[in-house]
């Protein structure tokens, strides 16, 4: 008996380990490409080409984040529920996508009719075609993050992980070209660069249906009404929404303060932005997106443990599977924040090879200050997922709350500060994630402990 147990442990660690495998090569795989893309496009936008571009990009993160970002997981644990009680789990895919092709529909009308305006407060009139060409991608990608979540929840992590590459690959490819083609007008070159996002996640879409079509069809037995509903969807959603549209918003709040706090005292402010959100964020996130492979991976497993009949050993194993996850995603974290401050500046040269010598300073000093974040931001949504898992999301949206509110004070005051400069944002990112971390993990145990379902 002791042997079979053990065996069972040791399959479901294996299949979560190649779950979180397929995802954090995907992630990885995709962020890699997005990085290697930064070469060619900083060689033929430049560095105020960078800006302009990472200018426009947050709001359209902010938007989607509404739409999107909340979902995987929480269809995720949904999915993994259903299939633990012996339901149908197309029901879940059913009602998320008639649910959130409406709220992608409103995000994408949203982020139409306010490009006007928000391309004035923001200074970019010369992009305001942009935010037309990269609204369609809200509501596609709004899609794509329900197929994901539904095939997570069935411990698939391979059509999330194949779907993200061909993303980036698409989005490079188009980008390039157009890049090249209207090299002689940097505004309209970053435009047409946002279009290469929106068929880029057209064609993620298209693999996904793809995906979706090779699986059989649900066993007959099997109760289709189960305990999902739209009402159940959105309420546990929405904490998860709300955590996450914190971060986009933070950074859209960050391309109106620096342009303007950093512009009083020096006029290349903008490039100095560019050098962060689209230089350090990108470099640092490479690692960060390895981890979230662990992140993904946890849900199904740790959702499938909170159901546990037995009080007892719900307890043991949830705390056990939540440990073993932070574990993984500290010794990835952490080799990585080392890796980061000692290869930055190598890493820097690769990647941004056309940027000038003392853009290039700035850059490596830059991701060399923001490196801890590779670790702090990894566990944190590691432990997230954990909260989404266990229905708790609402924890980890108050926990990200505090964390921005925090970064918000921070980033004002060092910003003002011309001997911090660009670097004060990178300090009070750096702050936010590790406030994040301690409620995060204060949180985990709080609810593992008090689990009463």
């Amino acid at each position: 008996m002791q042997t079979k147990k053990k065996s069972v442990k040791n399959i479901d660690k294996k299949n979560f380990l190649k779950g979180a495998f397929w995802i954090a090569f995907g992630g990885f795989a995709a962020k890699a490409i997005g990085a290697l893309y930064r070469i060619p496009l900083t060689n033929l936008i430049g560095g105020y080409g960078l800006g302009l571009y990472q200018m426009v990009y947050p709001v359209y993160c902010l938007l989607l984040t509404v739409s999107a970002t909340g979902i995987p997981s929480s269809i995720a644990k949904l999915t993994a529920e259903e299939i633990a009680l012996g339901n149908d789990e197309n029901v879940v895919l059913r009602k998320a996508l008639k649910l959130f092709f409406r709220i992608g529909l409103i995000a994408m009308l949203l982020m139409l009719l306010s490009a006007p305006l928000l391309s004035a407060v923001q200074d970019t009139k010369g992009v305001l075609g942009g935010y037309f060409m990269l609204a369609p991608s809200v509501l596609i990608v709004s899609l794509i993050s329900v197929f994901r979540g539904w095939f997570q929840g069935r411990n698939n992590m391979f059509p999330t992980a194949a779907s993200e590459i061909v993303e980036q690959l698409v989005k490079v490819g188009f980008g390039i070209f157009f890049a090249y083609f209207f090299q002689g007008n940097i505004e309209r070159a970053v435009v047409f660069l946002l279009l290469a996002v929106t068929i880029s996640e057209l064609f993620a879409l298209f693999l996904m249906l793809f995906f979706y079509k090779r699986v059989p069809a649900p066993i007959k037995q099997k109760n289709e009404g189960g305990m999902v509903s739209m009402k159940r969807i959105v309420k546990l959603t929405l904490p998860v929404t709300f955590s996450a549209i914190l971060l986009p918003l933070s950074s859209l709040l960050d391309s109106v303060l620096v342009p303007r706090l950093l512009g009083v005292y020096d006029p290349s402010a903008v490039t100095l932005y560019g050098l962060f959100a689209g230089g350090a964020v990108t470099v640092v996130g490479l690692p960060v997106s390895v981890c979230y492979g662990l992140a993904a991976a946890s849900i199904p497993r740790v959702a499938a443990a909170s159901r546990l009949p037995d009080p007892k050993q719900r307890k043991q194993t949830l705390r056990n599977r939540i440990r073993f996850s932070l574990w993984l995603t500290i010794a990835v974290g952490g080799a990585s924040t080392i890796g980061l401050y000692l290869f930055a500046k190598p890493a820097a040269k690769l990647i941004f090879r056309s940027l000038s010598q003392t853009e290039l300073d700035t850059l490596v000093g830059l991701i060399q200050a923001y490196a801890i974040s590779a670790l702090s931001l990894s566990c944190v949504q590691t432990l997230s997922a954990c909260l989404t898992a266990q229905g708790k999301p609402q924890y980890a949206a108050l926990s990200m709350l505090i964390a921005i509110t925090v970064k918000t004070v921070c980033s004002v005051f060092w910003l003002r500060n011309a001997n911090i400069s660009i670097y004060g944002l990178a300090y009070a990112t750096n702050v936010c994630y590790l406030v994040a971390f301690f409620l995060n993990f204060m949180y985990n145990r709080k609810v593992s402990e008090s689990k009463k379902e």
